[in-house]
């Protein structure tokens, strides 16, 4: 089997609201580029990136050259083509290969017949649980804003109802650390029993991040993750708050996981299919952390189906895999693959058991949110509509206002 061409296509496909985050916001919509690489022998594998709101159609049609005539089966020579390690200092693919790691496992499992889960070891669970992924977010036609606690508490309640989330994650920075706690503890008050995790991207200073931290000692946590910037940082919180941390920004690759085992930082290592470069990282990393007792999470980026697939095989291989992953896909309005979105049950999502990574894409859907990011573009990821003229700093200390802050 050789690989005879690659197509990009980008996608802007509608979320509930515009969801607010500590570095800016998705602005109503996640902008993905779905990639299809095509074989010798008809077989089409499928991948995804995102792009912090824009296209990366080009980077991948630069890779044709790169990718023409090669078997999906070398997995290993693919990650020396496209993403070298001194290569990369120059010209960083990781999240390119990652998409093109997808596609190929997706032809291999698909040549087979088996699903992808079966190439990497065989699964352990048949479902992925996940938490709920709670946003302070901006109105939108049908879907009111969420700024108080009030507010987040009716949202998650929702959620609760419809999914059946036990575990929920409420991602921070947006506000004050005062009128976050404030929301964080009324969560808890108001879902006895439930887990927690609270996620501000980093933006804490480090005395915030340990008055947060030991303000939320006593609840029902998770754990708490990136609250300040760096594995110094978080190693200073991690002595002093008696509650596990949690990465996904400062242990990314190797080298990183290398320095958080020898020095401990982090507790949890959210694995990120994307960030890392592929499906198969992410195995291996899982393999370390299960050695040295570090835990794991499956992380989400913003994903589409192709990418939730991905999330779902690796979750459905890691013994280790202790805590529920987590999806902003509960946030979307619609999906690109056929039979629109995947459903969740009693909290988790159940494992594709089709050949390759078991979903496949529906081709209307494709071409009409394709002609929604033709007529509304792109957006940047780290910056506020409603803000114009701010951008965050680490720390950051130009929060949003909660009693003044209005809609874009």
């Amino acid at each position: 089997m050789k690989i005879v061409d690659i197509r990009a296509t980008t996608v802007a496909v509608p979320l509930e609201a515009p969801l607010r985050h500590s570095n800016g916001a998705h602005w109503g919509r996640f902008v993905r580029t779905i990639v299809e690489v095509e074989a010798d022998n008809g077989l089409i594998g499928l991948g995804e990136m995102g792009g912090g709101g824009e296209s990366a159609e080009a980077a991948f049609g630069a890779l044709l050259p790169y990718l023409k005539d090669h078997d999906p089966f070398q997995l290993e020579a693919l990650r020396f083509k496209i993403a070298n390690p001194t290569a990369s200092l120059y010209n960083n693919r990781t999240q390119l290969l990652a998409a093109i790691e997808f596609a190929c496992l997706d032809l291999i499992g698909q040549h087979l017949g088996v699903p992808v889960h079966d190439l990497l070891g065989g699964r352990v669970r048949d479902r992925v649980p996940f938490a709920s992924y709670l946003f302070f977010r901006y109105a939108a036609e049908g879907h009111p804003e969420i700024r108080t606690p009030d507010q987040l508490v009716e949202h998650t309640a929702a959620l609760k109802a419809a999914h059946g989330f036990t575990v929920h994650k409420l991602k921070g920075g947006v506000f004050p650390p005062d009128h976050e706690l404030e929301c964080y503890r009324a969560l808890a008050e108001a879902f006895p029993g439930d887990r927690l995790r609270y996620d501000p991207n980093a933006v804490l200073s480090v005395a915030e991040g340990l008055r947060f931290g030991k303000a939320i000692e006593h609840l029902d946590n998770d754990y708490l993750e990136d609250p300040v910037w760096g594995l110094e940082g978080l190693r200073i919180v991690r002595e002093q708050v008696r509650v596990p941390l949690a990465t996904n920004t400062v242990v990314v690759n190797f080298e990183q996981l290398a320095s958080n085992v020898l020095r401990r930082g982090a507790d949890v290592i959210l694995l990120d299919t994307t960030f890392w470069g592929g499906i198969r990282p992410c195995v291996k990393a899982a393999g370390v952390c299960e050695t040295f007792q570090l835990g794991v999470a499956v992380h989400s980026s913003g994903e589409l189906g192709i990418q939730l697939a991905t999330m779902l095989h690796l979750g459905a291989v890691l013994p280790n895999l202790t805590y529920s992953a987590d999806a902003h896909y509960h946030q979307l309005r619609d999906d690109v693959i056929e039979g629109g979105k995947m459903a969740y049950s009693e909290g988790a999502i159940s494992v594709p058991s089709g050949p390759g990574l078991g979903v496949r894409l529906d081709k209307e859907r494709v071409a009409r949110y394709a002609e929604l990011y033709r007529e509304q573009g792109g957006y940047p990821y780290d910056r506020d509509p409603g803000r114009p003229g701010w951008y965050a700093t680490v720390p950051n200390e130009r929060f949003a206002d909660p009693e003044r802050d209005i809609a874009p």
